[in-house]
């Protein structure tokens, strides 16, 4: 199964009420059939995918998921809210659409979501770091503002300074001693 690389895949994956979720939309193209034929195999095998396998998007979801991505414009997709797949609904999946092609391309997504989450796990700590850095710039971006724009003024006076060092001075001058 060479057609299908990583990176097309994790390009599917999205944050979403803090799950990694692909739609029911990018599925069906992986596994070659229609979205409408994926839905209905779901829908019949309702029982399989609780609440944290698959959940429907809310209209807000679905509003906020089309501006993230330019590819999903109104009327060029399901008039329905899509239906979104954590890993374990994707795992789920190969047993609703039966087809050697949809257990293929299972096993690659399966292994990425694992390789993203040691990943995730390898690097805990600097996400953290990352984190606590965003948060102290966020309450020092006015104090940050005001360093930079007395720094620009004291260049802006250095910078006349050295534009008139070799001017003699006229007016009153002070006696050196």
């Amino acid at each position: 199964m060479e057609r299908i690389g990583p990176v097309e895949i994790v390009s599917k994956i999205y944050q979403i009420r803090g799950e990694q979720v692909m739609l029911d939309s990018d599925l069906a193209d992986l596994y070659e059939v229609e979205t409408k034929y994926l839905k209905r195999q779901v829908r019949r095998n309702i029982d399989r995918f609780p609440e944290d396998f698959m959940f429907e998007l809310t209209e807000e979801e679905y509003g906020a998921l089309r501006r993230q991505i330019g590819t999903l414009k109104q009327g060029a997709h399901s008039k329905y809210a899509p239906m979104v797949f954590t890993e374990q609904g994707v795992a789920q999946l190969s047993g609703v659409i039966n087809s050697t092609l949809a257990i293929q391309v299972n096993i690659q997504i399966i292994r990425l979501f694992t390789r993203m989450r040691k990943l995730l796990l390898t690097h805990q700590d600097l996400i953290l770091k990352v984190e606590r850095i965003e948060q102290d710039l966020q309450g020092q971006s006015h104090e940050i503002r005001v360093l930079f724009e007395y720094m620009k003024r004291l260049l802006e006076e250095k910078q006349k300074e050295e534009e008139q060092g070799d001017r003699k001075r006229i007016g009153y001058q002070k006696k050196t001693e």
